[in-house]
């Protein structure tokens, strides 16, 4: 039997009842597990088979047998690298999985201090976000994102899902989570689902409303996600305002007709009330101009959206693509906002020298030259 992550809710859930051991014991379990992870964070002792006895108390006594058996590790995955961007906002975590093969998660901090809103700061100073990855790879092939030239190889278990925020809770209290590394999160449904279910409750007890899970658009995935996790945040990865150019850009765009993408993030929206936010790469004369941004004005004014443009990120020869330049950028928010009174932010970038920024997320050894990036606006702040 391969090693199994005691965070798979299913998997720990079912063995336990198998023996008539009640549930209720499950946090008790993942408490220490957590606490375990912080205290050897560099070390290897997470993979090693654990004393469940000596170090989870209190449990009953054919509890033990059961995580003996099936579960012999405290986690299922390895840190096995860390990557600090130079001005230590960004962290890059490389993680083994127990099937060998890796995943990107990163830290982003933010020091609420340096203002927000019309220079105001927040109250709260530093907070953390994590990014995380819900596959190995992407099978939704976008032709400007790192991640995607590697293909799709597996999904994550919602275990594997989970341990990327174990590791990262070693090195920062995370307060937000963020679906926006590696992979499409709604063509992983059923595992995202249950790791976000296990994140708000203990001994995680994060908010729904500091969750966002990121999609190109599953339609038939939005369609079941507010009832299923109802308070969640929605991004959608929309990056062009016409059909032919998404498929341009996004060949899985073919499967999800623009029109019929529209009409379930109407349906998401009125079922929700809550403000959808819009992911848009800024490509150099492919979706910049002004044309385009009044294109998207028209198709986004009867939603209550935040429109967040994203700098390009050079990812080699992996692709054709340039950055906007900044004039157009500030142009196309001044046409957003001016003209169609829609909230817009530009992203600023967090984790370029790290390859740990938007879109470069794949698995290789950092560039470590690139120099400092700017802080970057916390996804919490687009979010309300």
């Amino acid at each position: 039997m391969g090693i199994r992550s005691v965070f798979d809710g299913g998997e720990v859930r079912k063995e336990l009842e198998k023996r008539g051991i009640d549930r209720k014991f499950i946090p008790m379990i993942w408490k220490r597990v957590v606490a375990n992870a912080s205290a050897n964070a560099s070390a290897n002792a997470n993979t090693k088979d654990w004393d469940w006895e000596k170090e989870v108390p209190s449990l009953p006594c054919s509890a033990y047998s059961v995580l003996a058996s099936h579960f012999k590790t405290p986690l299922s995955s390895s840190l096995h690298s860390v990557f600090h961007s130079a001005d230590n906002f960004t962290s890059k975590l490389l993680i083994r999985l127990r099937n060998g093969a890796f995943v990107e998660a990163v830290i982003m901090r933010y020091d609420t201090r340096l203002g927000k809103y019309g220079g105001k700061p927040r109250p709260g100073g530093l907070r953390a976000t994590l990014c995380i990855s819900s596959q190995v790879g992407c099978k939704m092939g976008c032709n400007f994102c790192a991640t995607g030239s590697m293909g799709f190889k597996n999904n994550l278990s919602s275990g594997e899902i989970l341990e990327q925020l174990v590791h990262a809770s070693s090195f920062s209290q995370i307060r937000n989570v963020v679906f926006m590394g590696m992979g499409e999160p709604l063509n992983n449904y059923s595992a995202v689902v249950e790791a976000v279910r296990i994140m708000t409750g203990l001994p995680f007890q994060l908010s729904l409303k500091r969750i966002t899970i990121s999609t190109v658009g599953i339609i038939h995935a939005i369609n079941k996600l507010h009832n299923d996790l109802p308070g969640l945040n929605l991004a959608v990865s929309l990056h062009a305002p016409a059909q032919d150019i998404r498929c341009q850009i996004m060949p899985a765009a073919r499967a999800f007709p623009l029109e019929k993408l529209m009409d379930s993030l109407q349906e998401y929206q009125r079922k929700s009330l809550q403000k959808i936010l819009i992911e848009y790469i800024m490509l150099d004369g492919v979706n910049d101009e002004e044309q385009h941004a009044h294109q998207l004005g028209k198709l986004l004014e009867t939603f209550q959206v935040v429109v967040n443009l994203i700098p390009f990120n050079s990812i080699g020869t992996l692709s054709q693509y340039k950055p906007s330049s900044e004039q157009k950028v500030s142009n196309f928010q001044k046409i957003l906002r001016g003209t169609y009174n829609i909230r817009t932010t530009v992203r600023k970038q967090m984790g370029q020298d790290i390859s740990g920024a938007c879109g470069q997320l794949v698995i290789n050894i950092p560039d470590k030259s690139l120099g400092n990036a700017d802080p970057l606006t916390d996804i919490e702040d687009l979010a309300i």
